[in-house]
């Protein structure tokens, strides 16, 4: 019998967003970001909502923590804005936004909580944006290098373990080629690959930041969103063909950072519109890390395929197929199994699945509770395949589910709704949900249940 137990060193945590959770973005001297001024463009988010509440989790970071407590997390995920510190994204510090985030994570040590910052989650100071272009300057990556050195030298006695940076094709290609998320531009396909390039020597500049400046032994990893590929049914055939779909997929990202070049095919691909880059930078760029970061929600299903030059067919989906209360988060509980385990056997990496969830249209029934079994299927789906993994030794160390409460959704403004717990945007009052009730019980038996 599978008794779909994990681990006794399974980490179990719960992950968000600084600009989507915090509120308060301007408080107590921290410059704008970004975010902040592209969400109080018109047309640019849902209904005009923007980040001036989040979830307020900048004032009720005591009770939020109380809440993690009631869960059982082991670890939180959380980001830091580099405009809080850095108002002008260089310079002067500061303090009352760095004594923000020692407070927290004092908040979270005191109640038995890993700390688990990740140093950028798309908030970029818009200084920066003014100054250099964003990302489409190196200038904005060495000044992330600065920014991560100065955090790590104030946390470090008492945090070991960071990610870098979060998802770097949201913060570049959504922002600079796609235009929906900040700064809301469409640039041509060089000026787009030069930001991808500068996210990825953002990284590596944290990397080497982190291990230059950390009080104490860390481990270090970023979080990276890639393609979730899936053999469309276990064969042989179909699973080497997923297996180089993922590569693929990871080409101008975690192959230069975990095999230290860009890939030929991905070269020749670009012909013209290759970044401009050194082999100095690249150095930088695969500066070793501890472990990848997987945020993952929906899948890309793959089979062999003779005749294309690569062996692999991305499959299109059928219209009815099913998803979740966003039109791109279709339902494919195997990525839990198989990026892990891509991830090791392509790199023999140990990894997190450090986001996944769903967005649900949740509501507060009569008697003042949740009842999200929609995202409750979704999470135990994703458990037992992520249970698979770690009974088959892959190192599968720790599962992050997005997001512990509702809060600012991008684009999407306050219309989904992701978290493990329910937020009144009118009170703040927070509520958990049948989904947290249920999360509590997998930690607190280190199993699927």
């Amino acid at each position: 019998m599978n008794d779909f137990k994990f681990p006794a060193d399974f980490l179990w945590g719960a992950a968000t967003a600084s600009f989507q959770v915090e509120g308060y973005p301007l408080a107590d001297g921290a410059g704008p970001s970004n975010w902040h001024v592209f969400s109080h463009k018109p047309g640019t988010i849902a209904n005009d909502h923007n980040g001036d509440i989040g979830a307020g989790q900048y004032k009720k970071y005591k009770e939020d923590v109380q809440l993690m407590r009631w869960l059982g997390l082991k670890a939180y995920r959380f980001s830091i804005s580099w405009s809080r510190i850095f108002p002008e994204g260089t310079g002067k510090v500061n303090e009352a936004g760095l004594q923000y985030y020692q407070n927290l994570i004092d908040e979270l040590l005191a109640n038995g909580i890993e700390p688990w910052p990740t140093m950028f989650h798309w908030d970029l100071p818009q200084a920066l944006e003014d100054r250099f272009g964003g990302w489409q300057s190196k200038d904005t990556a060495k000044a992330f290098g600065d920014f991560v050195a100065y955090v790590t030298s104030k946390i470090s006695d008492r945090v070991t373990n960071y990610f870098t940076v979060n998802e770097i094709v949201c913060f570049t290609r959504s922002g600079y080629e796609s235009g929906v998320f900040a700064p809301g531009l469409k640039l041509g396909s060089k000026a787009v690959a030069q930001t991808v390039h500068n996210g990825c020597l953002a990284h590596g500049l944290a990397v080497q930041a982190i291990r230059a400046n950390a009080v104490k032994p860390a481990k270090i990893g970023l979080a990276e969103n890639m393609t979730a590929a899936v053999p469309v049914y276990e064969i042989e055939e179909n699973i080497n063909a997923a297996r180089t779909s993922f590569r693929h997929g990871c080409a101008d990202k975690l192959v230069p950072m975990l095999e230290g070049a860009y890939p030929d095919f991905w070269l020749e691909n670009m012909g013209g519109n290759v970044p401009e880059y050194t082999d100095e930078e690249m150095k930088i760029i695969s500066s070793p890390i501890d472990f990848v970061g997987s945020n993952i929600y929906a899948p890309t299903y793959v089979e062999a395929d003779d005749n294309s030059p690569f062996g692999f067919r991305n499959l299109e989906f059928p219209d009815g197929y099913p998803k979740m209360n966003m039109d791109w988060l279709r339902i494919g509980p195997g990525i839990s199994y198989w990026t892990p385990r891509f991830l090791k056997e392509l790199w023999g990496v140990d990894s997190y699945i450090t986001e996944n969830g769903c967005a649900a249209q949740d509501k507060m029934s009569l008697d003042g509770e949740v009842y999200d079994t929609d995202r409750l299927m979704y999470l135990r789906q994703h458990f037992l395949a992520a249970q698979r993994a770690v009974s088959e030794n892959i190192p599968l160390k720790g599962y992050f589910v997005w997001s512990l409460m509702d809060n600012f959704e991008w684009s999407s403004g306050y219309d989904k709704r992701f978290g493990l717990i329910y937020v009144n945007y009118q009170t703040l009052e927070r509520t958990p949900k049948l989904s947290a009730k249920f999360y509590r019980e997998v930690i607190k038996a280190n199993a699927v249940v």
